[in-house]
């Protein structure tokens, strides 16, 4: 059985949801199926992304297969040289995807509830270098391509890309296999799992007009995926405080999605932003999951993180200075997690705080790669505004400005610039 379209704008059309559709839900399993039999994670990479484009020009003329996701992997395996059977059966399940669903049906596995969490510890083998383990699973688990995994821990495309490479080699070379992990082994994987939630909610609030792209996830929707993905990591392991405090500081974040663009679409920075049009239940459910995540007496990154989206939600609320807060929660973030973004943040605190001397010191000691990303520019550009230098404050935001992708943030950088 196979659904049809009465013309081809229409078949084109349901081709490419019902890809959309199996790309959402299935494509870092099926990239795991693919690479378990060679061991080569690239290799099954490149084998889907070629399903998918065949898909593409195969279903508008004999419509969407009763199961997509038996073809697409049916397609990868022949692609990769693992075929075993004829084009003739490509629409019935293969014994992959029966083995699949038994293993999804199987109360056994109930602990799993849902298979891109599986996948995510998998990826954070302790065989494979920590510093790639959350770019691996941002490739392979949610199907983001080098350049938008670079953007999340400002580096260069380039340079992840190569990176991305070299993992992809180990696992093939050294055997690594995807192997769900023992429960006992999860907490050790736990922070690199974490990471990777973060990256993919950073990816999806900042990429809110991403063009969808067949084969890949929707960056607009992965701040949704990655807020499901938290869930699910709290309710498998829900004495990790890290974890609760992950899932607070996203909470926070996503109260305030409807207050980031104004009528017009233009946006609207923390500062601006107009409370009422927060989700009082988004914040009320932030605050209890903090308060939680407090109570278990283990402090780390992300509950400091979400105690500092906590005062800005007071500040804004009551109008109360509490700038010397944050400035002593920065600097206890950033010596739990001293990365390039949590140091620009930290120098945003201290200017505001009027210790511009300071952030403009730690702007400086920064490695000069972190100048080819937009916030050091605007956060650079912030300080020398307050510290009354608005000519190279103008200079500074049009910089920041041609290193953004988002037309509203664009658009508020170039006013920026322009009111001095």
């Amino acid at each position: 059985m196979t659904e049809t379209a009465p013309d081809d704008a229409l078949a084109s059309a349901q081709a490419r949801r019902a890809a959309e559709r199996a790309a959402r839900a299935s494509y870092g399993r099926l990239v795991a199926i693919v690479a378990a039999r060679s061991g080569d994670v690239a290799a099954a990479e490149d084998a889907l992304g070629a399903a998918f484009l065949t898909a593409l020009k195969v279903w508008p003329e004999r419509g969407v297969p009763a199961n997509p996701e038996a073809w697409l992997l049916t397609a990868a395996r022949r692609g990769e040289g693992h075929a075993r059977r004829h084009a003739a059966v490509v629409d019935r399940a293969t014994p992959d995807l029966q083995a699949l669903l038994a293993e999804r049906a199987d109360p056994t596995d109930a602990a799993w509830p849902d298979d891109r969490l599986r996948l995510l510890f998998v990826c954070a083998h302790p065989a494979i270098d920590p510093a790639i383990q959350a770019p691996l699973m941002l490739q392979t688990v949610l199907g983001l391509d080098a350049a938008r995994i670079a953007g999340c821990f400002l580096t260069s495309p380039a340079a992840m890309a190569q990176r991305l490479v070299r993992a992809k080699a180990r696992i093939r070379d050294g055997g690594i296999p995807f192997v769900v992990p023992e429960p006992a082994e999860l907490s050790a994987r736990l922070e690199a799992v974490l990471a990777a939630i973060y990256a993919t909610f950073g990816t999806g609030w900042d990429a809110a007009h991403q063009e969808v792209v067949p084969g890949r996830p929707a960056a607009s929707g992965l701040a949704d995926e990655a807020l499901w993905l938290g869930r699910l990591v709290v309710s498998l392991l829900p004495e990790a405080a890290e974890a609760q405090g992950l899932l607070a500081l996203m909470l926070y974040c996503e109260a305030r999605r409807g207050a980031r663009r104004d009528a017009a679409g233009a946006f609207v920075p923390l500062s601006a932003q107009d409370p009422t049009r927060w989700s009082r239940p988004g914040i009320a459910e932030a605050e209890a999951t903090l308060r939680q995540a407090s109570a278990a007496g283990v402090l780390g990154r992300y509950q400091i993180e979400a105690a500092i989206q906590s005062v800005h939600v007071e500040r804004r609320i009551t109008g109360a200075d509490l700038s010397p807060v944050l400035v002593g929660l920065y600097a206890l973030l950033a010596q739990v997690a001293p990365t390039v973004g949590v140091q620009i943040a930290r120098a945003a605190a201290l200017a505001d705080a009027g210790a511009l001397d300071a952030a403009r010191a730690l702007l400086d000691a920064l490695e000069p790669g972190c100048r080819a990303h937009q916030p050091w520019w605007a956060t650079h550009a912030h300080a020398l505004a307050l510290a009354g230098d608005l000519e190279a404050a103008r200079a500074a935001w049009q910089q920041a400005a041609g290193l953004t992708d988002d037309p509203a943030v664009r658009d508020w950088l170039l006013a920026r610039a322009a009111a001095g």
